[in-house]
């Protein structure tokens, strides 16, 4: 077969969507988040919203996501995205607006911005990075940090009579009247990469509706943090983080889904 054969249009499997600028990731090797990056990406392009769409970063591994986000972007002070997104959405109700936000500023510093805006139904999407540690800053524990799972903070694991449990912040929301279409799920094979792809697209479709808010949950490893490889890190967290959190819809159109 000829190399013009190969290239032509017929014959094209993927194509690297436009969205992403051309800088090198810096995530390290195994990350979800590149993952979901693109996703995210490829989800406004084969949309056609991306002239239309304001993303909104806050602190933590999540905040280098405007680097390489070839898209609208803002900085949000530590967990405020969701106010951020807040006021852009009330001031450009057309616009489609996304947080993209990890588990410690999500659900730590950010946990009273996220449940009264879920609670609102503020018509955006929040996208949320769940690897239950504080990736960025040295791997200490977060609020999502499970029970005897070790850390910087708690070498010997999480004890539950001291620091308490998790929270499961999406659960949380769902039971929250203003929230429209709440879910979970992960980009550790290719067949949940598809699945949590069709999870973004729908929580951006849903903007049309203005109906409330639509959060998407990844649950994700972080294998420097976990000092794992990343192979060891994805089997640990299928093992632990999934048993936990477990995959799927929660609420959809409204309505918590009965299973």
């Amino acid at each position: 077969m000829d190399v013009k054969d190969i290239i032509k249009p017929e014959n094209l499997v993927y194509e690297r969507t436009k969205n992403l600028t051309d800088k090198a990731l810096s995530y390290c090797p195994g990350c979800g988040h590149g993952v979901v990056h693109r996703l995210t990406m490829e989800v406004l392009e084969e949309l056609q919203i991306t002239q239309d769409t304001i993303g909104v970063a806050s602190v933590g591994c999540s905040v280098l996501a405007y680097e390489f986000m070839n898209i609208d972007m803002t900085q949000a002070p530590h967990g405020r995205a969701t106010a951020a997104a807040t006021g852009i959405k009330r001031c450009w109700p057309d616009k489609y607006v996304f947080t993209y936000q990890g588990d410690g500023d999500l659900a730590a510093i950010g946990t009273a911005e996220t449940i009264h805006s879920c609670n609102r139904g503020e018509n955006f999407t929040v996208i949320f990075i769940n690897n239950g540690i504080y990736g960025m800053t040295g791997g200490q524990m977060a609020p999502t940090t499970l029970p005897g799972m070790k850390s910087s903070t708690t070498p010997y694991g999480r004890e539950v009579e001291l620091m308490g449990n998790p929270i499961k912040m999406t659960e949380l929301v769902a039971q929250l009247p203003g929230t429209y279409y709440v879910t979970r799920q992960s980009v550790h094979t290719p067949a949940n990469v598809r699945k949590a792809k069709k999870a973004i697209r729908i929580a951006f479709e849903n903007q049309k509706l203005n109906k409330g808010l639509s959060f998407v949950e990844i649950v994700s490893n972080c294998n420097s943090g976990w000092k794992m490889t990343p192979v060891d890190s994805n089997i640990w967290m299928e093992e632990n983080m999934f048993p936990f959190y477990p995959l799927g819809d929660i609420k959809v159109n409204g309505e918590l889904v009965t299973k």
